[in-house]
């Protein structure tokens, strides 16, 4: 059990290689108030002097100290030799059975443990300034002495609460959150350190202490300077845990005062003087108080913690190597053969682009339409929507239709309705299916565009190692594509044109409306027959009627006589120039009238007969008009897909490899970007650290059978 802690110094060690703080190791955090003994403490557990000394904030930086026991005769950092080479001689161990080395010295190795204490009030400035602020960067040291349990150690700037000096007016705060954020680690033991002259419900170290141990299971108290404590007191009701009671235990320990420590007081001879302290002041409690069973405390403790901790810790750095693996291989290999990666790229992003319009790629979208799937709901869902919401006779109303088949008349009076204004309506009508049949080719583009970056960023995410052939390859589908865009939008255009260019009345589907159009032909010959009086003789009524003519009217006016005609042309403008002018008035005997003055009719009633020819033109209209809506709906969707999307598909690895794989581009386009490299070293050294640390707690777990 006790090889526990040196498994967590080994993970330490490997972690601390990587400047990484992403695992939660097991350690001790000691907290405390300003000069309630926390250094004396750590001191007392080395054995020697390493920590600064003064009034005020002290320790500014955390310190992690980790403690590791060898045997009296090893002199050396490991089992194997330290063997370096230097103007030609070997120097084999290490000078001293006990040393130091710090993490941002790397190899140097620290025998005097006076230059220990320089070093950390060096690089504690180095970091913090000399205006006694803080800073959250931990200094890393490890102490390696025959006379040390195996511990690690976290010392933390002293709890404050008024700014003296030039500390910032903040201090308290960021002591606080600097405290949190070690102790708030679930894996980590609190040493909550007392004085004994203090009241110990109002110890601060305890209150921090039970704000993230709330059950205590992890908090071990420890109360200094019993030597300090008013005449005639004890500290027995506080380490009996009468007062406040620990879970974890209270431990007492006796100090060196300052008068000790300027007199160079050996902290093996203030171990001593504590002991027989405690065997004359607290004789029934002295085998449990002290600074040797507090280390023996604190070494068994940690070791019960690591080896509870130790299964979840595994299982962290098996997630975490497995996370790095995968981010590993996002960043790529180091380009060795720059031709043959390009080609590759190329080939890739050109297959994945196909991939996602086809519907087969690696990394479908879940969250939207995308590809193909989204040019499919363009043709049948957006596209054939608008089409089907576009009316027919839209913007065309029943004056239009009653104009254009008197313009197409001439100065004659129609006898049928002529072909003419058909045409006419129908194409202006076919003419509106233009406009969304080019939004159409403008979406599918859109499409595509879009999916140049979907394969950047799902499926080859290589490219984001080399941003400058990232950016060439979308100018060069952009170009491809902005170039097929006018040839698709042309042939759009002529589809349209097609449908305008002739007007085939002959259709197979516009057979039932030129039946209908003759039924009601026939239908008004029948029923002018019947409204004819009986004193008009048949033959000269289906003459009349053969003609189209209003028989009501040739029977008023008497056939053939053009005065009666023309009366009745008087009498029939008159009328309408009382319904239509707003304000009604005949001319004057003498006075010219001038044609050109008539103003032009909004609306009025209009005749039985044109009310009819009139509907048959727009029943030809609107049945004309689905059938070439018909056509487009089918025809646009496939011109879009050959001239546009299949295009594109068959031409652009020819075209990216064309215009990029060429002997000048390789070094550009394969430019890494600034922090591509970097990023893939610190990836790989994590990696490596995760997988060495889970091969060493593999082996202690296999070595205890766990």
């Amino acid at each position: 059990m006790e090889a526990l802690i040196p498994v967590i110094n080994k993970l330490q060690d490997v972690f601390n290689t990587v400047g990484a703080d992403i695992i939660q190791l097991p350690q001790i955090v000691v907290v405390g108030t300003q000069s309630s003994g926390k250094s004396s403490v750590l001191e007392s557990l080395v054995g020697r002097d390493i920590l600064p000394r003064g009034t005020g904030v002290v320790t500014r930086r955390p310190l992690i100290l980790q403690l590791v026991h060898i045997d009296p005769e090893d002199r050396r950092k490991s089992n194997e030799e330290n063997v370096s080479k230097k103007n030609g001689r070997l120097n084999r161990g290490i000078e001293g059975e006990e040393w130091g080395k710090f993490l941002h010295t790397k190899n140097k190795i620290y025998t005097d443990f006076e230059e220990i204490r320089q070093e950390i009030e060096a690089e504690t400035e180095r970091m913090s300034g000399n205006n006694k602020g803080i800073s959250d960067e931990p200094i890393h040291l490890k102490i390696f002495s025959p006379h040390v349990v195996n511990l690690t150690l976290v010392d933390l700037p002293g709890i404050t609460k008024v700014p003296v000096g030039d500390q910032p007016k903040d201090i308290e705060i960021q002591i606080r959150e600097l405290i949190f954020k070690y102790i708030s680690n679930p894996n980590s033991i609190i040493l909550a350190v007392t004085a004994a002259n203090t009241d110990m419900a109002t110890s601060e170290a305890l209150k921090v202490a039970r704000e993230v141990d709330i059950d205590g299971r992890r908090t071990l108290a420890v109360v200094t300077k019993l030597d300090l404590m008013d005449a005639g007191t004890d500290a027995m009701d506080v380490l009996m845990g009468r007062v406040i009671p620990v879970k974890l235990g209270i431990i007492g320990v006796v100090n060196r005062s300052q008068l000790d420590i300027n007199q160079k007081k050996l902290v093996a001879d203030a171990v001593r003087d504590e002991y027989a302290f405690l065997q004359k002041k607290y004789p029934s409690l002295a085998n449990r108080n002290g600074t040797k069973y507090l280390a023996r405390t604190l070494n068994r403790l940690l070791m019960h913690h690591i080896r509870d901790c130790l299964p979840e810790l595994k299982t962290r750095i098996n997630v975490l190597a497995a996370q790095y693996q995968s981010l590993l291989n996002s960043y790529g290999e180091p380009v060795d053969d720059k031709s043959s990666t390009l080609l590759q790229l190329i080939t890739k992003f050109a297959a994945e682009y196909c991939r996602t319009i086809e519907g087969t790629a690696k990394y479908i979208e879940t969250a939207e339409l995308c590809g193909g799937a989204r040019i499919c709901y363009i043709f049948h869902e957006t596209f054939g929507r608008t089409l089907e919401s576009v009316d027919p006779l839209g913007g065309l109303t029943t004056i239009d239709v009653l104009t254009a088949i008197r313009n197409a008349t001439g100065p004659r009076p129609a006898l049928f309705v002529p072909e003419v204004s058909f045409e006419l309506l129908v194409k202006r009508q076919v003419k509106r299916l233009e406009e969304p049949s080019l939004r159409c080719v403008e979406l599918v583009h859109e499409e595509m565009q879009r999916i140049i970056q979907h394969c950047s960023n799902y499926s080859t995410q290589e490219l984001l190692r080399f941003p400058k052939l990232h950016d060439a390859i979308v100018e060069v589908v952009t170009s491809l594509l902005r170039k097929r865009l006018p040839v698709t939008n042309e042939m759009v255009h002529n589809l349209v044109a097609i449908e305008l260019a002739y007007i085939n009345t002959k259709h197979p589907d516009f057979a039932d409306a030129c039946g209908l159009m003759n039924n009601n032909i026939e239908e008004q010959r029948r029923s002018r027959m019947r409204d004819l009086p009986a004193a008009v003789p048949r033959d000269k009524a289906a003459a009349g009627g053969s003609q189209s003519g209003p028989v009501s009217e040739q029977v008023d006016g008497g056939t053939g006589n053009w005065r009666g005609m023309l009366k009745r042309g008087e009498d029939s403008a008159g009328e309408r120039a009382v319904s239509q002018s707003p304000f009604p008035s005949s001319p004057q005997r003498g006075h010219a009238v001038n044609l050109l003055d008539v103003p032009v009719p909004v609306s009025r009633k209009l005749s039985a007969r044109e009310q009819r020819d009139c509907e048959v033109i727009e029943r030809l209209i609107k049945s004309y008009f689905l059938i070439v809506r018909k056509n487009i709906q089918d025809s646009v969707p496939k011109a879009v897909m050959h001239f546009l999307v299949n295009h594109v598909k068959d031409c652009l690895q020819s075209e990216l490899v064309g215009q990029l794989y060429k002997t000048a581009l390789l070094s550009d386009l394969l430019t890494e970007s600034e922090d591509m490299a970097q990023r893939r070293t610190e990836a790989a050294d994590m990696l490596k650290a995760l997988q060495k640390a889970g091969q060493v707690i593999a082996e202690i777990r296999e070595t205890h059978m766990w």
